[in-house]
């Protein structure tokens, strides 16, 4: 759609750019006249003795020259105006020529004068500008002037010679003229619409060529001998959190990470490049460096390590699902029986308290067990997600009721506190694992916060990451927070600090989030809590995809 419109822009400016090319000619065209009217009026006013030039009748030529001067101006303001048409103008310029050069040619002695020569100029001016039969017209109408003058002049001066032949053969000089003259403006003509035509074919290549630039999910950057960056398509924005491109700016003020490997590259092309995160708010990205040329320019990929780390998550998970169906069976015959046999023990008459303590122990662990195989097997038999649009504000609503009735929690000494900014928010994700998510994410905060205060308060917080259209969500709660020697772990499969847990469910989040093209990340907040941030799909990078 975008490429269609600029075919439109493309022929409009081709519209222009032909009007344009075709009025020049006129306008060069009038240049000339008005020089050859300025000269002869220059020549007849100064009464210089340029034989025979106006020499039979001053009066006239005097008349003549000067009204033909005033034509050629009044005409750059109506070639300006372009009113009337092109074809209109050219036929009166033409015949207003024809007329003043033939009234020139009779104040200065007729046909023997040799000023009918300037006819010439004329004719072949117009059949240049003219297509088709025109030109032919134009001739016929200068022999025509040509003829009846020296007619009326031999009339008016029988003793003068007669001049038919010479009259004759400018004539001939006429219509040899205008086919000359059509012949070689056809070819010019055919000329320029196949250079018009190439000059759209490739206006369209490059409005094709930027187009595919910027809606490539490979972010592009172009990148001068002097470190400047030329050019930056929209992935490139958003994997390295940027704005818009100025005028040559500065790659080290763009992204330090990526100057310094390239400055690396180039002392070094055997040096392998690097992942990096430009932002906490973005994905990792790998870069690729390839020369340009002899300039000394250099072009930029950058990939997004998120979908190479899918797949090799997809792997993985089929691998776990495929080991987990295989050991699950082994895994949990035993573990039901053991479970059973716990219960049944539990349930003897004639067991004591502490035997009795023994069997909750097996009981409680026979549980864990089985919520571990169960998670498992979820990593290993999850569907591809199927995103959609949500409104964030009313979704966060809908969940906040629907997680109070589930979790049994009591509004009094639970305050769970939405504040969406702007209220319009738009996400891309599959709902029912995005419920997931947050389920696990609020179901932490409120457990959490449940062993250190008295109330629960948590606080699910969306706007907009600076400098970038990207969503983000804060889940937010006033527990003690997450150990330092522990934040690099905790979306570590099995890691858990908390004796009843699997280690599963920030693990389950963060790939959930990933595989929506979703960033979850943790940030301890300065009154001690947690905070959990989802950062969403760039809305830019994910709508042609």
């Amino acid at each position: 759609m975008t490429i269609s419109n600029s075919n439109f822009g493309d022929q409009q400016f081709s519209a222009e750019r032909d009007s344009n090319q075709t009025w020049r000619p006129l306008r060069l065209f009038n240049l000339y006249r008005m020089l050859l009217a300025g000269l002869l009026l220059i020549i007849g006013a100064a009464d210089l003795d340029f034989k025979p030039i106006g020499q039979d009748n001053p009066g006239l030529y005097f008349a003549v020259t000067s009204i033909y001067l005033l034509v050629c101006i009044a005409n750059t303001f109506t070639i300006a105006w372009k009113k009337p048409n092109f074809n209109t103008q050219v036929h009166i310029q033409v015949l207003v020529d024809i007329a003043a050069i033939t009234l020139i040619m009779h104040a200065s002695g007729g046909v023997q004068s040799g000023l009918g020569m300037l006819m010439v100029v004329t004719v072949a001016g117009g059949s240049i500008l003219l297509a088709g039969q025109a030109a032919m017209r134009l001739a016929a109408a200068a022999t025509l002037a040509m003829l009846g003058e020296h007619v009326y002049y031999q009339l008016t001066n029988p003793l003068e010679p007669a001049a038919y032949t010479h009259a004759g053969l400018l004539g001939a000089t006429f219509f040899a003229t205008a086919i000359l003259a059509h012949a070689l403006a056809k070819k010019v003509r055919a000329s320029e619409a196949l250079a018009r035509q190439r000059g759209i074919d490739l206006a369209n290549m490059e409005q094709l060529a930027q187009y595919v630039i910027q809606r490539m999910q490979t972010g592009v950057l172009v990148i001068d001998e002097d470190n400047h960056a030329r050019l930056i398509n929209e992935s490139a924005q958003q994997l390295l959190n940027t704005t818009p491109l100025s005028d040559k700016q500065p790659l080290a003020t763009l992204c330090p990470q990526l100057a310094d490997q390239l400055q690396m590259w180039r002392k070094d092309r055997r040096n392998t490049p690097q992942q990096f995160r430009a932002t906490s708010a973005v994905a990792e990205v790998l870069p690729r460096f390839a020369n340009l040329g002899e300039d000394g320019g250099t072009l930029i990929f950058l990939e997004d390590t998120t979908t190479m780390a899918q797949q090799a998550q997809q792997l993985k998970l089929a691998s776990l699902g495929r080991l987990a169906g295989s050991i699950a069976h082994e895994i949990r015959n035993p573990l039901g029986a053991i479970s059973h046999a716990g219960q049944l023990l539990a349930e003897s008459p004639n067991i004591d308290a502490t035997d009795l303590r023994l069997t909750e122990i097996i009981r409680t662990n026979s549980q864990r067990m089985n919520n571990i195989i169960e998670n498992v097997l979820q990593l290993g038999r999850r569907r591809q997600p199927a995103p959609e649009s949500i409104a964030i504000k009313p979704w966060l609503e809908n969940f906040i009721e629907e997680f109070f009735r589930s979790e049994n929690l009591n509004p009094n000494n639970t305050f769970i506190t939405i504040d969406v900014e702007p209220a319009d928010i738009d996400i891309t994700f599959d709902t029912n694992q995005l419920n997931q998510v947050l389920w696990n994410l609020c179901h932490n905060g409120i457990h959490h916060g449940n062993e250190h205060n008295k109330q629960n308060r948590l606080t699910l917080q969306a706007g907009l990451t600076p400098n970038s259209p990207s969503p983000y969500l804060d889940i937010i709660d006033d527990g003690p927070g997450v150990p330092t020697e522990a934040i690099d772990h905790i979306f570590e499969p099995f890691f858990t600090t908390d004796t009843k847990g699997t280690g599963l469910g920030l693990y389950i989040a963060k790939e959930l989030c990933e595989c929506n093209h979703a960033h979850l990340t943790y940030a301890a907040t300065e009154t001690g809590g947690s905070c959990f941030r989802i950062t969403f799909a760039d809305p830019r990078r994910r709508r042609n995809s």
